[in-house]
């Protein structure tokens, strides 16, 4: 279980109070807005309404007791640019901070930003991911090349092995793991053979995933 400060509560910042409440963390969230503080107040452990970009209260909330901080400012960058500096500079141990371009990427990582994540454009290449193909059921970007996908077996590999398809030597893809009923398992070996009621977890390119899964 982590401390996370989370400022910012809109669409993608209640998001993530949501997720992170499932997860069991401890989250103390902020806005300067009261309705949107009041709609995550069931959710996370604290709430405060407050401006982020006043260094006095940032200071009252104790910015390094927190494991993580994440400005989840969409609307205003300026804002987002200004929150995230501050933190730094108050003693934040490691800030994660919302950007929809790379111009704005950059600033914040040149102002404290350990990391930058880019919601729009992630949920943006899912969907079209998903809606062109119904083999991928799932995506998750882990740098500007690789992603990690949940993906349909096809008809034609069940039954087959993992070494009889050598799908790393020709594609060059790997198999993580196999997901049934929400049970992951990494227990993976050029004997395991893949059944119908199952998905399978691969590393790769788009590209080619497109190729071998005929997307």
């Amino acid at each position: 279980m982590k401390s996370v400060l989370l400022i910012g509560l809109g669409r993608f910042g209640k998001g993530v109070a949501e997720k992170l409440s499932e997860l069991g963390h401890q989250v103390m969230a902020v806005d300067r807005d009261e309705v949107r503080v009041n709609e995550v107040l069931s959710l996370v452990t604290g709430a405060r309404i407050g401006d982020s970009t006043s260094q006095d209260f940032l200071q009252s909330l104790g910015v390094g007791n927190y494991d993580v901080c994440i400005v989840a400012i969409g609307e205003d960058f300026q804002s987002s640019l200004e929150t995230t500096s501050l933190l730094k500079e108050l003693g934040a141990r490691k800030v994660i901070a919302r950007a929809s371009r790379d111009v704005h990427k950059k600033f914040l990582l040149r102002n404290g930003a350990d990391e930058v994540v880019y919601p729009e454009r992630e949920l943006a290449a899912w969907t079209a991911m998903r809606c062109t193909s119904d083999s991928v059921l799932d995506a998750i970007e882990l740098d500007s090349d690789y992603s990690l996908f949940e993906l349909a077996v096809p008809k034609d590999w069940l039954g087959k092995s993992v070494g009889n398809l050598d799908i790393r030597k020709r594609y060059g893809l790997t198999i993580l793991g196999t997901k049934r009923r929400e049970k992951v398992s990494m227990a993976i070996t050029p004997e395991t053979v893949f059944t119908e009621d199952e998905t399978i977890l691969v590393v790769g390119k788009y590209r080619d995933v497109q190729k071998c899964f005929k997307i």
